[in-house]
């Protein structure tokens, strides 16, 4: 009986706030509106590239480590907490662990571990994912700038004339990527405004045509300031800097159309750096050519600034 006369227990309240908050854990866990297949991937879209799922795999393997951990931390923290608590009946200091050298030997050794393991598999998907030495079958000179995107479509294309290598509007793009250029490329181009829209969806910004089951390479440059192209699906974004060219290549997969964004804050109207990515099968892809051909968009847009004096030493030294 406590000291007021009362047959309550001080623990029933404890036990009412424990069962509260497993109730708001539950509803939390059940009101995301993900299914069952949507979980196995922990927030990320579903793939639409032969690459993604390494990335995809990263992730997972990152938050089963994550989970791991936590899990033995919250154990040890529970452990304590209900083995080693306040007697009711006296009161005393409970015995004290200093210097303990194989613990802090373990804080040491396991923290390491951890890092050591995360940075291998990363450093490994990284390498294979930037590797660019596999010819592409299709090349696309992104060019992000205040406040949106243009596509230069390297590509042979009937009614265009033209060489991409020689093209002076693509001078910036280093001579590496340049070498896999088709030939007497005339190439075709689309460039949006932050009021352009995908005719199909509405949603803003222009639109990216890419052929499914076709390796195609991104050269990324910019005409001002750093963007960041990231196509949500893709399941992985580059910086877009100017006076340093980056690149990457990707095989879709999945046909559809696709959200893109902008991943890096780049000014005040950052957020309508928005476009689409619209995948189609190979000949639907060519007859994009030539529409665009038809309207009279033949040739290249300015590709951006000029590389830099750093950047011409890399290149220069690469070769």
């Amino acid at each position: 009986m406590s000291p007021n006369g009362s047959d309550r227990s001080p623990r029933r309240p404890m036990r009412r706030k424990l069962l509260q908050a497993l109730t708001a854990g539950l509803v939390l866990v059940t009101a995301t509106g993900c299914t069952y297949k949507d979980f196995p991937r922990l927030g990320m879209p579903t793939p639409t590239t032969e690459e993604a799922p390494r990335i995809l795999s990263l992730w997972q393997g990152s938050w089963a480590a994550a989970l791991a951990v936590g899990c033995l931390v919250w154990g040890l923290i529970l452990w304590s907490a209900f083995f080693h608590r306040r007697s009711r009946t006296k009161v005393e200091v409970p015995p004290q662990t200093r210097y303990n050298m194989p613990i802090e030997a373990l804080y040491t050794v396991v923290p390491l571990i951890i890092v050591s393991v995360l940075f291998y598999f990363t450093a490994r998907d990284e390498s294979k994912l930037l590797d660019t030495s596999k010819k592409p079958d299709v090349t696309i000179n992104v060019v992000g700038f205040q406040w949106s995107w243009g596509f230069n479509y390297i590509e042979n294309v009937d009614g265009s004339t033209g060489d991409a290598k020689t093209d002076k509007n693509l001078a910036p793009i280093p001579d590496r990527f340049k070498n896999a250029f088709p030939a007497n490329a005339g190439g075709v181009y689309d460039i949006g405004t932050p009021a352009s829209k995908n005719p199909q969806n509405g949603n803003p910004g222009p639109t990216l045509w890419l052929p499914k089951g076709q390796t195609v390479r991104f050269v990324l440059t910019s005409r001002d300031v750093i963007h960041s192209f990231w196509v949500l699906p893709f399941l992985m974004k580059q910086d877009v800097i100017p006076g340093h060219t980056n690149a990457f290549q990707v095989t879709p997969n999945k046909e559809g159309t696709y959200r893109g964004k902008c991943a890096e804050l780049c000014g005040v109207d950052h957020s309508r750096m928005l476009f689409n990515v619209k995948i189609v099968s190979p000949e639907r892809y060519q007859q994009h050519l030539k529409d665009l051909a038809k309207k009279g968009q033949t040739g290249y847009i300015p590709a951006g600034i000029a590389q830099t004096s750093h950047e011409k030493n890399r290149e220069t030294n690469n070769l």
